[in-house]
């Protein structure tokens, strides 16, 4: 690919760099875009093994100054972490499956231009989107359904990201290929023969998609479980993270009176704090690459077309 930069204004044409000069250019842009989006994570991955003081000094901006693992050490030393994240494997599973199965289910029929009702059917997905009850009101539907302290209540209230739904809508519109239902469906093939054996295979692009976006969700969800789930047993990571970084907080604050307590506790409160983000953030960023070589295709596949 070349990229014409210039004008030769005494011969009227267009001169430009060389395809490998252009090459060379995209990959040193793409290069820093990388650096921009990467170093973030990069400086929480540091700091959580420097010193906090050195950090707040901005020693740390490369390379981690008087390395300690002391911050991952204090959040392993709690008992709840395995039990978290433990829980945080099985609610990401359970739910990533169900929201998945449940978005082939609403996507596909939309999908079928004949299908009665489609538009108003249509509709009702979308205003959902910009109206709802409120916490309050779905509150109160989760705890006379009887679903308050169990893993349920992470799914079903919110089973059906409609967003995402419209995005497996389109790709069944636009890259599933009608001839081979219409032949399917000619062989004798019933509806959810179809479904199961042309429709699912050919979409697996577009599964990957949603699969990483519903593992990232309920992965980092820790609101919904410290609403509907107060067993500290039920908690998932980041909620037994987020307990943890409080408690230490708490203690750096009764210490706050004790000569040198303070200053050593706010110390392992920062050091707790990066380590946190890190643990948090490793399970996705090992799952990704995995699904990575899917997810432009699907998602691309998926947009909203004009």
């Amino acid at each position: 690919m070349s990229v014409n930069v210039k004008a030769n204004t005494k011969s009227g044409k267009l001169t430009g760099f060389s395809e490998k000069t252009s090459d060379i250019i995209l990959v040193v842009i793409c290069a820093i875009i990388l650096l921009i989006v990467a170093y973030p994570l990069y400086y929480v991955l540091i700091a959580s093994v420097s010193n906090p003081y050195d950090v707040f000094a901005g020693k740390t901006f490369l390379l981690p100054s008087q390395f300690t693992l002391d911050g991952y050490k204090a959040v392993f030393a709690d008992s709840s972490i395995l039990t978290g994240l433990l829980n945080s494997f099985k609610y990401t599973i359970i739910g990533t499956v169900f929201s998945v199965t449940v978005l082939y289910l609403a996507a596909y029929p939309l999908s079928v231009k004949d299908l009665p009702g489609r538009k108003f059917f249509s509709l009702f997905f979308i205003i959902t989107m910009y109206f709802g009850g409120g916490m309050v009101p779905t509150y109160l539907i989760v705890k006379q359904t009887g679903l308050i302290n169990n893993m349920w209540a992470l799914f079903l209230p919110g089973g059906v990201a409609v967003g995402n739904m419209i995005i497996v809508r389109n790709f069944f519109e636009n890259s599933i290929p009608k001839e081979m239902i219409e032949a399917a469906e000619i062989d004798g093939a019933s509806k959810w023969t179809t479904f199961i054996r042309i429709v699912v295979p050919l979409s697996r692009s577009i599964m990957a998609v949603m699969v990483v976006f519903s593992m990232v969700a309920y992965w980092n969800d820790w609101f919904t479980s410290m609403i509907y789930l107060p067993s500290p047993s039920k908690a998932p990571l980041p909620l037994v993270l987020r307990n943890i970084l409080i408690k230490s907080s708490a203690s750096a604050s009764q210490a706050s009176t004790i000569s040198g307590g303070f200053a050593e506790l706010n110390k392992m409160t920062e050091m707790i704090k990066f380590s946190s983000i890190i643990i948090a953030a490793v399970p996705m960023l090992i799952v990704y690459p995995f699904v990575q070589k899917y997810f432009e295709k699907g998602f691309m596949a998926g947009a909203v077309k004009g």
